[in-house]
């Protein structure tokens, strides 16, 4: 009987013990598909962040054609950064956290139809005539409002990981870690060739969650203007 009471609790032990061991490698788990994902991502980060910077820079007499091919390029960056993201989070596998392969394949799967809407607008920005400034401007203007939309579905997208124990182990990350990727991207800019009279441009804040980390897709430097004929304002993302 005696021995009976005792094996009680010292199976309770060994249930308890076996749960925190759980919850450590479950953590570890957890760090590693964090840098395996921040690590891949960290250089997509730098150069979406660049590309959206660019994308709100005016350059006082660059011409509408030139104005065109740089946004173009800085768009079509876009779309690989993108690309890249989900191919870092869908080579890592699924995270150890609850419905984590949903999670995964969502994100994986929203940040490729950025990609893919990003590729999409390249295309029509590169169709827009630019003779007449004053149409290339409208054109240019739906662009704006585009590329705000495409850049808070990826951000969005990206915030979906950094919540609860997997946004913490992310934000450990160098590649990751708030404030690395998480200025508002600027609106492209619009109107044609800058003029001297530049208006601020519209700014569209990452909306993403993002408790506990930086999300990769988003950034670019704020503050940055745009010439006389603004992008509209993006809604908060």
């Amino acid at each position: 009987m005696n021995k009976r009471l005792l094996a009680v609790p010292a199976l309770g032990a060994l249930l308890a013990f076996g749960a925190v061991g759980c919850g450590d490698d479950n953590s570890k788990q957890l760090e590693s598909w964090a840098a395996n994902v921040c690590g891949a991502a960290k250089d997509p980060i730098a150069q979406a962040q660049t590309a959206l910077a660019d994308t709100g820079q005016v350059k006082t007499g660059e011409a509408p054609a030139d104005l065109q091919k740089r946004l173009s390029a800085d768009i079509g960056r876009l779309a690989k950064t993108n690309q890249d993201i989900a191919a870092a989070i869908d080579g890592a596998g699924a995270p150890k956290v609850d419905e984590g392969a949903g999670l995964q394949k969502d994100t994986v799967t929203e940040l490729t139809k950025a990609a893919d809407g990003y590729l999409e607008v390249q295309k029509k920005l590169d169709a827009l005539p630019n003779a007449d400034q004053a149409k290339f401007a409208d054109g240019l203007r739906s662009v704006a409002d585009q590329v705000q939309q495409l850049a808070s579905l990826s951000t969005q997208a990206q915030g979906k990981l950094q919540r609860g124990d997997l946004g913490s182990a992310m934000a450990k990350q160098e590649g990751c870690k708030p404030g690395s990727a998480a200025a508002a991207p600027t609106s492209p800019a619009t109107g044609g060739a800058a003029t001297d009279s530049p208006s601020d441009g519209a700014t569209g804040a990452p909306a993403d969650g993002t408790a506990g980390g930086a999300s990769p897709a988003a950034g670019g430097a704020s503050g940055t203007q745009a010439p006389s004929a603004p992008a509209p304002t993006a809604s908060a993302s």
